[in-house]
């Protein structure tokens, strides 16, 4: 808490959220001005109606749409708890994120960490029988959409964007689906014929896991699915917030089906008024980044492992979303957001939202790099690894630079595109201590000493 906190004393510019009171009520200046849409001049980043580039970064949690009922705490500590909705916007807005992925689920019961089963209500479609599925209740109707996941699917964007967030809004998802623990996997899902009054059956090779309901080829399940994608916009579609992620880690037999289904939301939103980002993120397991940036999607989150988490290679001209979700699950450090800002990326963090002191330090890391972020012209801003000595430097040549220094030593930086001073503003993340001692004069390669020992930022403009 004392990292951001110091910055809001020392720039005025960062209003801390507060885990207390109900109001979800923000100043109308901080809530999105239009839909999200690529940057032209600078296509690492979107912008909105203010025509500034929008950074997005934050933390996400499994049940952040589904989780009312009584969920595991996580798989590490014992215990119960539910999941305050309320609470968790407020959390993100404690640590300055605004941005996180709405997880959909399509189970109705979900075995977690090995133990009692939960259950994932409600769901798109009418459960009316006649009869009861496999889990005990009555069995869906495909054909007729409960408008109380819709409803609660359009509260919670809408309860977001009063606090200035973006909402990735996942239609499908595919990890589940393929490694549920049993026997809740596939014996659980809407499209097993034992499920569903309307004699779909997804699992067209019997093979007793359904993962071929996210390809192109069941007809009858890809018109459901394409009803309620169009469901999903009906109820999002007038909304500022709104990004779509097609699906979580469906494997590489998904890839025609969700190029598909990202060119149906584009071509159901042409017409109207606004028109909102669609994502591609990782498919697992056996995907390849390739297959993300060949597609249609406005933005993507690629997959690379702890290395990627370290030193990952300076963003192409693509949104990118760098999430430890596809890098190595429940993984990283508070230097996580640091490297991936000032390599092109927007950092997020899969967030079992416990006490951990690691994982604390990692949501102020993203809050306090969203906060330089916001402070430079990030338009215009390029990943420049070759002009600092510790590789990890954004900036606009000539104007600002913003350094990141993993450990210790010197710091040094290639000032030639201008003979201007820089104002030199030192920042260490492990305190929030912040400090200014003067000016570097521009026109050569400057090597400047830092006042703190290990890990810092360096921000010269």
């Amino acid at each position: 808490m004392a990292a951001l906190a110091v910055l809001a004393a020392a720039t005025g510019s960062i209003a801390l959220g507060s885990c207390g009171g109900e109001t979800d009520s923000v100043s109308p200046r901080t809530q999105p001005a239009g839909p999200l849409r690529v940057l032209r001049s600078n296509p690492r980043y979107f912008t909105d109606g203010r025509g500034k580039a929008v950074y997005l970064t934050g933390s996400h949690v499994w049940w952040n749409l589904l989780g009312d009922r009584t969920w595991p705490a996580d798989c590490y500590t014992s215990g119960r708890q539910p999941f305050d909705y309320g609470r968790y916007l407020r959390r993100l807005a404690h640590y300055h994120h605004n941005f996180f992925r709405l997880w959909t689920f399509e189970l109705t019961r979900w075995r977690e960490c090995g133990g009692s089963d939960v259950q994932l209500a409600p769901q798109p479609w009418l459960r009316i029988g006649p009869g009861n599925g496999l889990d005990g209740r009555p069995r869906f109707d495909l054909n007729r959409f409960d408008d109380a996941y819709f409803a609660r699917l359009r509260d919670r964007v809408v309860r977001a964007a009063a606090r200035g967030m973006y909402v990735s809004v996942m239609l499908f998802e595919g990890w589940s689906l393929q490694f549920a623990e049993p026997p809740w996997n596939w014996a659980a899902h809407p499209f097993n014929a034992a499920n569903n009054v309307n004699r779909i059956d997804g699992d067209a090779n019997g093979d007793g896991s359904g993962t071929e309901i996210h390809t192109l080829g069941n007809s009858r399940v890809l018109a459901v699915q394409e009803a309620y994608v169009r469901r999903v916009v009906d109820a999002l579609g007038d909304l500022d917030n709104v990004l779509y992620e097609v699906v979580n880690e469906s494997g590489p037999e998904s890839t025609a089906w969700q190029y598909h289904m990202t060119r149906l939301i584009k071509s159901y939103e042409a017409g109207r008024p606004k028109q909102h980002p669609v994502g591609m993120t990782f498919q697992a397991p056996g995907g390849a980044n390739e297959t993300l940036l060949r597609s249609p999607a406005d933005w993507i989150s690629p997959a690379g492992g702890q290395a990627f988490l370290s030193d990952p290679p300076p963003a192409p001209p693509r949104v990118q979303l760098s999430d430890t979700d596809h890098h190595c699950g429940l993984c990283g450090d508070a230097t996580f957001p640091w490297r991936a800002l000032t390599r092109g990326y927007n950092p997020i963090f899969m967030d079992p939202m416990d006490a951990n002191p690691q994982r604390e330090a990692i949501r102020w890391a993203l809050g306090n790099a969203r906060h330089y972020a916001q402070r430079m012209n990030l338009a215009a801003a390029v990943p420049l690894p070759q002009l600092a000595s510790t590789h990890f430097c954004l900036g606009v040549p000539g104007r600002e630079y913003l350094v990141y220094r993993p450990g210790r030593g010197k710091v040094s930086i290639d000032l030639r595109a201008s003979r201007r001073r820089f104002r030199i503003e030192w920042f260490e993340p492990s305190t929030g201590k912040r400090i200014t001692p003067g000016l570097v004069r521009g026109g050569g390669r400057r090597t400047l000493s830092s006042p703190f020992r290990g890990e810092v930022v360096l921000y010269l403009r």
